[in-house]
């Protein structure tokens, strides 16, 4: 564990441009965003209006490593598409971001289907991660088992506090940055060792008064709930005002679906991936126009049932961060955390008999 203060903290970023192309989260109003961090002499990150530390961005980290639209394949040439680019290093990620990839992780880099672009990515990105110094309202990570500060899945860890940031080694590249660039770090004092405590135990708290104001109940309750609510009226009843925008998959950290199609011009073929939205018709239909899931409602029982049912079974773990970007992008007021109550709700009335 170091300390870095701001101003060595920039000298840092401007070195890792050398070998990476730097994002960092950028606020205008009440949204951060991620934007490209540019070699700078500038004395503080708020001069530019950066933000480390607060909450996360709006949109979620994944699409560093798993892109809306990318070439994965050219003229039918083996291997991966060359990219002109360099890495990402992903600065100011958190906790829900995080297990994000751990989702991700499970669906790209299983034994039984490796994704060579993806696996790529994970390897050359660098994530910068940080605590949460703040939480919003829609903030619900406590519920899912998570605390709004990185506990793992990072190389590096910012902790915000007076006069710069503690720093946490999280992996071997991590540690290499830091040796690398040793004369920026020093030793961490205890009055900035009791700030960080203080500070998590303040926004631990505020994630917590979240899940009591709006009663949403806790990761323990979550088992079986789809399936004892499979035929209830809460899918239908939910899904009244969804338009089929699709937000809440693409904002959603572990939404991972995505479609292929091949593009021609005049002297190129090549075959695309974009993500694609189970909330959408055509997400399931099959050959002759069949569709097994016909119905909106249909459609949002299986976002729920691949999160909280399928995953857990599957994985051994849930497949929601509790980050509320859904709630905040979603123009019908969907709430998950509504949905989640009345499920287990209903699922207590109706407990599942069994055989």
């Amino acid at each position: 564990m170091y300390f870095i203060n701001q101003k060595n903290f920039i000298q840092l970023l401007n070195k890792l441009t050398e070998n990476y192309d730097v994002f960092i989260p950028s606020k205008k109003g009440d949204v951060r965003y991620f934007e490209k961090y540019e070699k700078s002499e500038i004395s503080s990150l708020e001069e530019k209006g950066w933000v480390i530390g607060e909450v996360r961005t709006f949109e979620p980290i994944k699409a560093f490593f798993f892109r809306a639209r990318e070439i994965v394949a050219e003229n039918f040439k083996d291997g991966i598409p060359e990219k002109e680019r360099k890495p990402a290093c992903i600065v100011g990620a958190k906790s829900c971001d995080l297990k994000g990839l751990k989702v991700h992780d499970f669906v790209f880099e299983s034994e039984d289907f490796l994704d060579p672009i993806y696996k790529k990515a994970r390897e050359e990105n660098l994530i910068i991660s940080s605590d949460c110094t703040e939480a919003i309202e829609t903030c619900y990570c406590r519920a899912l088992e998570l605390n709004p500060h990185p506990e793992e899945g990072y190389d590096i860890n910012l902790i915000p506090v007076t006069g710069g940031f503690i720093v946490e080694e999280g992996s071997e590249k991590g540690k290499s940055i830091i040796s690398d660039s040793s004369s920026l770090f020093e030793e961490v004092s205890d009055a900035h060792v009791k700030e960080r405590d203080e500070q998590r135990k303040s926004v631990t708290k505020k994630v917590d008064e979240n899940l009591r104001k709006y009663e949403i109940p806790k990761q323990k309750d979550y088992e079986n709930i789809i399936q004892a609510n499979y035929e209830s009226s809460i899918w239908k009843d939910e899904a009244s005002t969804c338009v089929e925008c699709g937000a809440c998959n693409t904002i959603c950290p572990t939404c991972h679906c995505f479609l292929l199609y091949d593009q021609k011009s005049e002297d190129k073929l090549a075959r695309l991936r974009i993500w694609d939205s189970c909330m959408i018709k055509d997400f399931a239909k099959v050959a002759a126009g069949v569709n097994p899931r016909q119905w909106l409602w249909m459609r949002l029982r299986n976002r729920f049932e691949k999160k909280f049912d399928f995953f857990p079974k599957i994985a051994g773990f849930y497949a929601c961060t509790g980050c509320g970007r859904c709630i905040s992008a979603c123009p019908a007021k969907i709430d998950i955390r509504r949905v989640l109550k009345r499920l287990v709700d209903d699922a207590k009335k109706q407990p599942i008999q069994s055989n």
